[in-house]
């Protein structure tokens, strides 16, 4: 069952994860085995909603490579909504931006047709 801290909404299909305002040492244990979960449930895409996040340290950012990895050897896909500068940084800073696609809104992860990493 989903941590209550990190909710899962079906929306046409697809999970949506919602993470809180800080991803930390302190949760990312949790959001990791709820992504792990979800995606071993439901194979294709899995939309990670990161736009009320405000913060994402390392251990946050492990949870979100260990998912990408679940879902592409699945041949599913792991996509983010970022909507702050400091989380966008982060992806940045990380290369991660090159890996996992992101996007500026939950329609826009939805709706995109094809994998690509970089801002939607």
């Amino acid at each position: 069952m989903p941590d209550a801290g990190f909710p899962v909404e079906m929306v046409n299909g697809v999970p949506v994860v919602m993470t809180p305002e800080d991803v930390d040492i302190t949760n990312a244990a949790g959001l990791r085995g709820v992504l792990l979960e979800t995606a071993a449930a439901r194979h294709g895409t899995l939309v990670v909603d990161m736009s009320r996040t405000r913060f994402c340290d390392t251990a946050g950012i492990h949870a979100l490579v260990s998912a990408h990895k679940q879902a592409h050897a699945e041949r599913g896909e792991l996509r983010l909504v970022i909507t702050t500068p400091a989380v966008r940084r982060i992806l940045t800073s990380t290369g991660l931006d090159h890996l996992i696609p992101h996007f500026g809104s939950r329609e826009d992860a939805l709706t995109a047709s094809s994998p690509r990493p970089g801002n939607g």
